[in-house]
Formats: C-alpha cells, structure tokens, sequence
C-alpha cells in the first residue's frame, strides 16, 4: 500500500477553495480594500467588483444580479427566506423530513411563531411522492420547502415536477441548492423556484459567503432579519464581506466554464470507488441510485460502527452523517427517514469526492475502508 497522506474524501461537507478562487480575493484583502458603499474612487471601484460578483453568480444559476442577496452562507439565507416570508392570511409550511437542520430548526422557529409545518415522509429510496405533496396543500399553505440534492445520500428530488403543482396552487417553491449549485446544473427559471439558497464552501470558495436567490417575477417582499445600514436593497444590513463575495463569484465563474468535465471525471471516480467498496460482503447503497449527484455516495456496512471506522481511517476523510455533525453517535435522520434501522444507519458511511480527488487516493481508500471494516466486523460476530 503507498504511504498514506490527507486523502479527503468528505467534499459535501465543504471544499479546497480553488486557487484560482484564492488569486482573486488576496487583493481585496490588501489593495481594494475600501468599503463599497464609499463614494470615493477607491469604494466605486470596490462596487463595480461587488456587482461583477452578483453577475457571476446569477448566471450560474440563471438569474439576474438584481435577485441575488449575499449572506454569511446557506444557514443563514435559508433563515432570511423562512423567517422573512410572513403571510397572516397563508400560515402553513410544507418540507420534507429529510431537509439539512438549518430547515428544520427554521421551520421549528416558525411553528413556535403560530405557523403550522407539515413534514413530509420519503420513500426508502429518499425521493418524495409527488401525489402526496399535492394532497397536503391547502389553501393556507404559503411555501414548500425542498432540497435539490440531498446532503448525505445525494438523492435529486424532482423540482421540476414539485415545482409545477406548486404552481398550480399558488404556492412559493423555496428550494435548498446549497449541496448542488456549482456542480450540477441548476435553472431557477425553468425550475420555477422562487427561493434559492447556495454557498461558496461547498464548490471550492471560501467559507463565510453564502447567496439567497429572490426571484423578481415572484414579486415577494422579505422581512430583513439584519438592520442596520440597509445595504443590499434593505433586505440584508452590514458591511459586505468584499474578499468573500469576489471568491464567491470566481467559484462561480470556474463552475460555469468546467461543471461538465468535473462531472464527467468525478461520476467515474465515484464509480470507481463505489465498484470497491461494494464488495464488503452485505453492503449497499442508501438512496435512489439512478436519481443522484455524480458526486456522492452512502454505503451501509452491515455490523461495522461507522464512527469507529471513521476515527480508525485517520487521514482519509469520510463522515456518518450531515457536516455539522461528522461523527455522532446518533443516527442520521436522514437515514433513519428513509426506513433505516438505527444499527445499520450507524453503519453507514458517506463518501463525497471533489475536483481534487485523484484515481490513486480512490485506489488507496478502498484498500484501507475493505480492510478495516472486515476487521471491525470480524470483532463484531465475536461478541
């Protein structure tokens, strides 16, 4: 086996910023370092930059710069969208129990705020029913909330099919991209998607920026969750973190220029990958193998304690669960909505490959997860 180094294979939890991404923001940390509301010459040309960032990344999803509102990251504009979308007359949110936690606790707060939330089951392969979607919507429901991709299983719901009876009955379709803008495409025109959450760490930019997407055609007024200087069109106050939103829009220019031969390179690897592991005797896959991102993939390993595996794999990277808890010993929910016992949730491992993922680490992490988890299994049937 060739020596072990970092082998990072956990890229939905977040990314290598691009160094390409780095060359950009490094001279608004120490050239254009001015504040972009200046009316000088030096905050104009930090403006112009700003605004060239908000292009960049509305074309990236097919938007207009004017529809794009920057924020610390996805948490926080999935708080700005629930929060600030108030209706006296519509009180009723529909999600899916599958959504990230920062859904769920906003969707928590709002309960605890006089508005009622249905949680939506999922099939065992992670995908919604549609029909059971159509069924739950009222008259008083003011906005769905759904992921475009899951973070832990990969799984694609079908937005265009949710998006039409969402349509149909006059309710706003939020939709969370955070784990598939910037590596598939997303349409927010053709997808009908009135709310759109993204963040930068997740497709090789920094951490810290983040964007909601507010569609202008909706015609949806937001109640701003910050005050306090009324920059960015009074929905969001506070001075803009400039070198973040510059990185922002450099990762997504890249993506735009290189989404499909990441793609192509990434889906082969992850097959490559999945071909090893697959051989552990009981293993399989959670989700809907055929509705997925070419990046992701969640293998149970039936008898093996997957934090155990995780902390014995050392410098190869992997998680048991979303990012903000890598290794915990309590169950996905994710998994555990999807039908999963709590032994084999706490066997199941997510894999998620980057741009930087090579064939040799691939190669490597194979070797290393088959021989542990033989191992860890082996001492599992003894007891």
């Amino acid at each position: 086996m060739s020596e072990l180094k970092n082998i990072y294979l956990d890229n939905n939890a977040t990314t290598r910023v691009d160094e390409r991404v780095l060359n950009a923001m490094l001279p608004y940390f120490t050239d254009f370092y001015a504040n972009s509301t200046g009316a000088h010459l030096a905050g104009l040309t930090v403006k112009e930059a700003v605004e060239n960032a908000a292009w960049q990344v509305a074309d990236l999803i097919n938007a207009d710069a004017k529809e794009i509102v920057f924020t610390s990251g996805a948490t926080e504009a999935i708080n700005l969208a629930i929060k600030g979308l108030t209706d006296q007359n519509r009180k009723h949110i529909v999600t899916i129990q599958t959504e990230h936690k920062a859904v769920l606790e906003t969707c928590r707060f709002m309960e605890s705020n006089g508005y009622e939330v249905t949680y939506l089951p999922i099939g065992a392969d992670g995908l919604l029913d549609i029909q059971l979607l159509e069924e739950i919507i009222t008259d008083k429901t003011l906005v769905f909330i759904g992921m475009f991709s899951n973070n832990e299983t990969g799984v694609i719901q079908n937005s265009r099919a949710i998006s039409k009876i969402l349509k149909n009955k006059n309710v706003l379709f939020m939709c969370d991209a955070t784990q598939a803008v910037g590596k598939i495409q997303v349409d927010v025109k053709e997808l009908g998607i009135d709310f759109l959450t993204l963040s930068a760490h997740k497709y090789y930019g920094p951490k810290g920026i983040g964007a909601l997407y507010v569609s202008a055609k909706s015609k949806i007024k937001l109640s701003p969750q910050i005050v306090g200087g009324g920059q960015q069109r009074k929905l969001r106050s506070g001075t803009l973190n400039v070198p973040g939103i510059i990185g922002l829009g450099k990762a997504s220019e890249i993506a735009v220029n290189e989404l499909e031969k990441d793609k192509n390179r990434i889906y082969l690897l992850r097959e490559k990958l999945e071909k090893g592991l697959l051989k552990f005797e009981g293993s399989f896959i959670n989700g809907n193998t055929a509705n997925r991102i070419y990046n992701t993939s969640n293998i149970c390993f039936p008898g093996v304690n997957s934090e155990q595996l995780i902390l014995a794999l050392g410098d190869i990277s992997v998680s048991n669960g979303a990012s903000c808890s890598a290794v915990t010993s309590e169950p996905s929910h994710v998994l555990k909505a999807m039908g999963l016992s709590d032994e084999l949730a706490l066997s199941s491992i997510r894999f998620s490959l980057g741009r930087f993922t090579t064939a040799e680490e691939i190669d490597t992490a194979v070797e290393r997860v088959l021989e542990l988890a033989a191992e860890f299994a082996t001492k599992t049937q003894r007891h």
